[in-house]
């Protein structure tokens, strides 16, 4: 192969240096929404699928707390932790501390399952640590927006 064939062939060779940083920026562009469509799913999940069927005190949810001994203001608790965990994940300065908070409830939620439900659906739990661990990561630079926050507030 000639010089002339090899350097056509390698996109690198003969891209300009400003086009390798903006596929670098492209790159963090995507992951960065990527990551924040993460955050609008699960907000929507916790939000909808988790915290309303407490919130409405839906049968399967009562029956489930019922069984756990909890009652309903165990389940109305958990309703409003998720409920609140869904809105503060969409909050930028809140957003890591969402996650680490519902990772916990997760925790929890596994403990629950296989300790009351014989491990059940104690896989969901665990599944869903992954992107909340993930977020809570990624997302950790807005802690310090926080701190400052609160302590320009105290």
């Amino acid at each position: 192969m000639s010089e002339t064939t090899a350097s056509a062939a390698s996109p690198a060779s003969s891209a300009s240096p400003g086009s390798v940083v903006s596929q670098g920026t492209g790159r963090r562009r995507a992951a960065r929404i990527a990551l924040r469509g993460l955050q609008v799913l699960l907000a929507l999940f916790y939000g909808l699928a988790s915290a309303l069927p407490k919130l409405i005190a839906h049968p399967t949810a009562s029956e489930a707390f019922d069984e756990m001994g909890w009652g309903s203001a165990g389940m109305y608790a958990i309703g409003v932790l998720e409920l609140a965990g869904a809105v503060a994940l969409l909050v930028p300065v809140l957003q890591s501390v969402a996650a680490v908070a519902l990772g916990a409830l997760m925790v929890g939620a596994f403990v629950v399952q296989v300790a009351v439900f014989d491990g059940q659906n104690a896989a969901t739990p665990l599944i869903l640590l992954v992107p909340l661990a993930l977020i809570a990561w990624t997302r950790r630079g807005s802690n310090a927006d926080l701190l400052r926050l609160v302590r320009r507030g105290a």
